[in-house]
């Protein structure tokens, strides 16, 4: 057994090691008990914090699922266009007019619609708001929905 030969050794080590432990407990005490202010602050804000952090989450949280339901919709096939010629003369839209907003029904943009028909992009802006006005809209999405529902776009 050779730990006796080490026996004053080891005693004299754990003894110096609960010193220290003693030393560091007291330390620690007197820090506490010097700055209790400081700590007691100091636990309040954690705990506020935690708080302010477990709200934040509960309150972020959806209380509603959204669920989200794909249906298949059955669109008929589309019949036969027929422009109406009635509708057109009685609104008085010109021919160029009806092209620009054939094209504004594809989605081009205003540049796009100038670039393909040749013409300036003021002259196209000048078409688009009299067809605004002869139908009666203010955007060119109720422009086209109203020239479908009138039957002078397909």
């Amino acid at each position: 057994m050779h730990w006796f030969k080490y026996k004053n050794a080891l005693l004299y080590g754990l003894s110096l090691a609960l010193l220290l432990l003693l030393l560091q407990w007291l330390e620690f005490r007197f820090l506490v008990l010097s700055h209790s202010m400081e700590v007691y602050v100091g636990f309040i804000a954690l705990l506020f914090t935690g708080l302010g952090v477990w709200l934040a989450l509960k309150l972020a949280k959806p209380k509603k699922e959204t669920i989200v339901i794909e249906k298949e919709v059955h669109i008929p096939a589309p019949t036969e266009f027929t422009l109406n010629q009635n509708e057109l003369e009685r609104l008085g839209i010109s021919k160029r007019e009806l092209e620009v907003l054939q094209l504004m029904s594809e989605g081009l943009s205003n540049a796009e619609i100038a670039e393909r028909l040749f013409v300036s992009l003021n002259t196209i802006k000048t078409h688009s708001s009299k067809l605004f006005e002869k139908l009666d809209v203010k955007r060119r999405t109720q422009a086209v929905e109203a020239a479908k529902r009138l039957q002078l776009i397909p």
